[in-house]
């Protein structure tokens, strides 16, 4: 064993350690949490509410959020490869040629090595200036760390194509079927509906800048520094549309479609439940409304079924207890995995709507079969040393898409009185 492996191994242990504690330190905040909230709830009973009680109760949800969100950035952290690079098996000649090329490029701007490789890229649209394509290694980099970053991405389904647009038939009435007896006469059934549904992939980019000074830095392991500096913000962007985005030069949310009474639920629209209450749950077994979206669905798209809300959505749902008195919200027993709703995991995307009036602040479903996101193979990578002097600039764009694929499988809570 080397030193570069047995540093890599007492840091993974130092990490560990850290994650850990934090968890440990988070299921003590739950169970205070819960100890002040059965107070809040029996004075409630008693029809004689404390305001200290109160505020102690939502200082204790605060802090349970505020822990929550330092695990999960430990959890994210110790997933992150370090700048200077970590110790990997040595590649075959192919893959060092194109990375010693894209390396040459990235720090100096000679891009002779791609020649050779033939590994330029044409530019999409009316872009004369073209990119380079990184190395397979930095794209999966950054599409494993999106994975992580983006909450609908690690719980949709994630397709890759060669093109611009995907183009995905859907049957929208099944066929008709039916017993018979071996010897009794067949009668035609009915055709199944099919319609085709385009995904076509929109162009997200972004512009890290660096010195000359660090891509000179011979430690500086130049795809991590890459992969490091564009994920937040891929992330942070996809991680938008794909909940709220209009379709227009990005993916199509899956709130942006039109919503309806699930009772006058129809292809092509997305069924929700009410809450009965504008702005906010039932005053009386609030989480019934819970369990009523959780049933909406029909039981094939149930098993494999995933709540998505914000964080303030989920610090309200956490006071709530189901008849028999137990919290319907619980943590995980594991670091790092999310914590269950009526013992389905609970996602946190923040990009879901806060509680206001007719908001749809819940959603409730099995992604992976509902929600398709595109990703087209090849993210480019343009160097512009001479738009911010004395900083150098790198283009950096890769091409998503996403939209509902199957509209029976995501149901939403509206926060409204029908």
């Amino acid at each position: 064993m080397n030193f570069e492996t047995k540093s890599l191994e007492t840091k993974d242990a130092a990490n560990g350690l850290e994650i850990k504690e934090a968890f440990d330190d988070f299921l003590r905040a739950f169970e205070a949490f819960k100890e002040s909230n059965d107070e809040r709830l029996t004075q409630i009973e008693r029809k004689s509410t404390d305001v200290v009680t109160d505020e102690k109760v939502d200082r204790l949800n605060r802090a349970l959020d505020e822990q929550k969100r330092a695990l999960d950035e430990l959890t994210l952290a110790s997933t992150r490869p370090s700048l200077g690079g970590e110790f990997k098996a040595a590649p075959d000649r192919a893959t060092r040629e194109r990375k010693t090329a894209f390396d040459r490029y990235v720090r100096k701007g000679d891009a002779s090595g791609f020649d050779a490789l033939e590994l330029k890229s044409l530019s999409a649209g009316s872009n004369p200036d073209g990119g380079y394509v990184v190395p397979l290694e930095i794209e999966q980099t950054i599409d494993r760390i999106l994975q992580k970053y983006s909450p609908i991405r690690a719980i949709a389904s994630v397709r890759q194509i060669g093109g611009n647009i995907y183009r995905k038939p859907v049957t929208t009435v099944g066929a008709s079927t039916g017993w018979v007896a071996e010897t009794g006469s067949r009668t035609q059934t009915n055709s199944p509906t099919l319609s085709v549904v385009d995904f076509p992939a929109m162009e997200l980019y972004a512009m890290p800048a660096a010195t000359q000074v660090l891509l000179d830095d011979a430690q500086v392991d130049i795809e991590t520094w890459l992969a490091g500096e564009v994920q937040t913000v891929f992330a942070e962007q996809e991680s938008a549309a794909f909940v709220n985005g209009d379709g227009s030069s990005k993916p199509k949310g899956f709130l942006n479609y039109t919503n309806v009474a699930d009772g006058s639920w129809s292809w092509g629209n997305i069924g929700y439940v009410a809450t009965g209450v504008s702005a906010g749950f039932a005053a009386s077994n609030p989480s019934d409304g819970l369990l009523d979206l959780a049933y909406t669905p029909k039981q094939s798209y149930r098993a494999n079924a995933t709540w998505v809300m914000n964080r303030k959505t989920e610090a309200a749902v956490r006071k709530f207890k189901d008849s028999t008195g137990n919290y319907i919200w619980q943590p995980s027993n594991i670091a790092g995995q999310p914590a269950s709703l009526f013992g389905y995991p609970v996602v946190e995307s923040e990009d879901m709507p806060d509680i206001a009036a007719n908001s749809y602040s819940i959603a409730f479903g099995d992604f992976a079969r509902g929600y398709l996101i595109v990703d087209r193979v090849g993210i480019r990578v343009l160097r512009d040393p001479y738009t911010s002097k004395p900083y150098i600039l790198f283009y950096t764009t890769k091409r998503v898409g996403g939209g509902v694929q199957n509209f029976e499988a995501i149901k939403l809570m509206k926060f409204g009185t029908s």
